[in-house]
C-alpha cells in the first residue's frame, strides 16, 4: 500500500530523514516509535503531501505522490485521514457539526451527511455527545471526535500523530482501544508515538526511528530504544 524507497528530506543542513526504506500493507497497524525529534512527524507530513522529498521516491498504492500535481493532491488526501496531538477541532460547532464539516467539505450532500455521521460517532462511542460542544468535552472526548473526523470521507489509511499525548493514561487507552477498533474493521492505521506503554500493549509491528533513520522494525514487537 505504501512504499518509502531511500527516501530523505533535509532541513536546512539538517536531515530530518535518511534513506528511509519501509513497506506499509493494506490492514496493518504499525507503531512508528522515536524520541521527539527523530523524524516521525516528517514521516507523516511527506504521507500527506505537506512536505516534499528531497531524494528517494513515495508510493501509494503505486502512485507516486511527489508527481502528483497540486490541483490533484486533495483527491489523495481523501483517502487518508489524520489525527494530531493539538486536536484542532472547529471550537464554534458541535460534534456533529464538527464531523459533518469533514464531510461538506468534500463535497458530500446533506442526505449522506445525515445518514453517516450518527453512524461514525456511534462508532466512536460519542452519539451521546453529538450536541455538545468541544469546550463541554473531556480531553478524550475531544480526541474521538477529531478521529470522527478523519473518519468522515471513509480513508483507508488513518494517521495518528501523538494522538494521546495530552491525555490522561484512561483517555489514552481509550484512543488506542478505538484505533485497534477501527483497524479491525480494515483501516490501515499508522500510530506516531514516544509512549512506550501504549505501544507495548498494541504488540502489533514497531518501527523504531532514530536521528531519521530506520534501526529497528519488529513484528508484534515492543517499545525498544
Amino acid at each position: 500500500m505504501i512504499k518509502f524507497e531511500n527516501v530523505s528530506k533535509q532541513y536546512n543542513k539538517s536531515k530530518a530523514l535518511d534513506g528511509i526504506n519501509l513497506e506499509i500493507h493494506h490492514g496493518e497497524f504499525i507503531s512508528l516509535v522515536g524520541l521527539s525529534g527523530a523524524g516521525k512527524t516528517t514521516l507523516m507530513k511527506l504521507l500527506i503531501g505537506e512536505e516534499g522529498i528531497d531524494g528517494g521516491r513515495i508510493l501509494i498504492d503505486d502512485i507516486d505522490i511527489s508527481k502528483v500535481k497540486k490541483s490533484d493532491m486533495p483527491f489523495l488526501r481523501r483517502k487518508i485521514g489524520m489525527v494530531f496531538q493539538d486536536i484542532k477541532l472547529l471550537p464554534k460547532r458541535t460534534a456533529f457539526e464538527n464531523v459533518a464539516f469533514a464531510m461538506e467539505v468534500c463535497g458530500h450532500r446533506k442526505e449522506k451527511i445525515y445518514e453517516d455521521v450518527p453512524k461514525i460517532l456511534e462508532l466512536v462511542g460519542l452519539m451521546h455527545k453529538r450536541d455538545d460542544f468541544p469546550h463541554q468535552m473531556s480531553g478524550g472526548e475531544r480526541q474521538r471526535v477529531a478521529i470522527a473526523r478523519a473518519l468522515a470521507h471513509r480513508p483507508v489509511l488513518l494517521l495518528a500523530d501523538e494522538p494521546t499525548g495530552n491525555l490522561d493514561e484512561v483517555n489514552a487507552n481509550e484512543v488506542i482501544d478505538l484505533l485497534l477498533k477501527i483497524n479491525q474493521l480494515g483501516t490501515t492505521v499508522v500510530l506516531a508515538t514516544h509512549a512506550a506503554d501504549l505501544v507495548n500493549k498494541v504488540k502489533k509491528r514497531v518501527i523504531t526511528i532514530e536521528n531519521g533513520r530506520i534501526t529497528l522494525e519488529q513484528e508484534k514487537g515492543r517499545y525498544k530504544l
